[in-house]
């Protein structure tokens, strides 16, 4: 039996990746109602991650930031301790390296083996199965969870000891919130210049600073559909957060990255952490008009 908790925009399609692969899957979510869909197609339900546990061999955890993994973690009804021993649990969550060492340390002392491995992608990938796997942990656990990660990702790198996985989705996402900004900002700069925006985002696609993201995140600045989210301000700027906290424990300086930052924050003040974060287009250009 498979565990998953955490049934939220990427969990969902995630456990879902798993369920149409034929996988019996025990799932738990903080509200039931987000894992119905998943209980309609054949899922078990637990009623706590304790009880996720006691019936799965192998969890996954796809959480929203490291206090909601400890909430689910430890306690009389959390996961640790309801896993048996020789069990695998691998938490897809982005939460710092230093945290899901000491994850891996808790767990170890129960005699259970720990993988983190977050992911890079969003809604689209995961529904596909497209997902990349950031993974820290032991090559031999990495090797067994390799045919369930598969199912759901496209491609799985191992990149060291516990805590290297989240080390890399770190950096990834420190790129990819500046990433965002800096078309946000090209895009809303060149209309001011008078540039037609479709046009103006074409020739940048088509030239040498195009990231795959920006293929994927035009249609959001054309369109002005940014309430419906793919990936949320709120998660960004949670992600570059964690990103400063940990620069800042190694004594290493990240002055764009925070400057970035702080724009995603001034989104969240301003009421709009669940819209998607290349809204951050919208601020600028909606600034710049003032």
């Amino acid at each position: 039996m498979i565990g998953f908790i955490g049934i939220g925009i990427m969990g969902s399609r995630m456990a879902g990746r798993l369920l149409a692969a034929g996988k019996p899957l025990v799932v738990h979510n903080r509200t039931k109602e987000k894992a119905d869909p998943l209980i309609g197609k054949g899922a078990k339900w637990a009623d706590s991650p304790r009880a996720v546990g006691e019936q799965a061999d192998i969890v996954f955890t796809m959480l929203a930031d490291p206090e909601a993994v400890d909430a689910v973690a430890y306690g009389e009804n959390g996961l640790l301790n309801g896993l048996n021993p020789g069990s695998l649990w691998i938490d897809s969550s982005t939460i710092n390296p230093a945290h899901s060492v000491r994850l891996a340390k808790d767990a170890a002392e129960k005699d259970v083996r720990f993988l983190d491995a977050p992911v890079a992608g969003s809604t689209g990938p995961a529904e596909k199965g497209e997902l990349i796997f950031f993974v820290g942990g032991s090559a031999k656990d990495v090797e067994e969870a390799r045919p369930l990660l598969s199912i759901m990702g496209k491609d799985i790198q191992h990149k060291g000891a516990n805590g290297q996985g989240t080390a890399m989705k770190l950096v990834n996402n420190l790129m990819l919130g500046q990433t965002v900004a800096a078309f946000s900002e090209a895009v809303a700069f060149g209309e001011s210049l008078g540039l037609d925006k479709k046009g103006l985002i074409h020739s940048l696609l088509e030239g040498p600073t195009a990231a795959p993201i920006l293929h994927f995140k035009q249609h959001k600045v054309l369109d002005g559909d940014f309430e419906k989210a793919d990936f949320k301000v709120a998660s960004i700027y949670k992600d570059m957060e964690l990103a400063a906290e940990e620069a800042y424990t190694h004594n290493f300086a990240l002055p764009i990255s925070n400057t970035v930052k702080s724009l995603y924050g001034l989104l969240k003040q301003k009421g709009m952490g669940e819209y998607d974060f290349a809204s951050l287009y919208k601020f600028l250009k909606n600034d710049s008009n003032r």
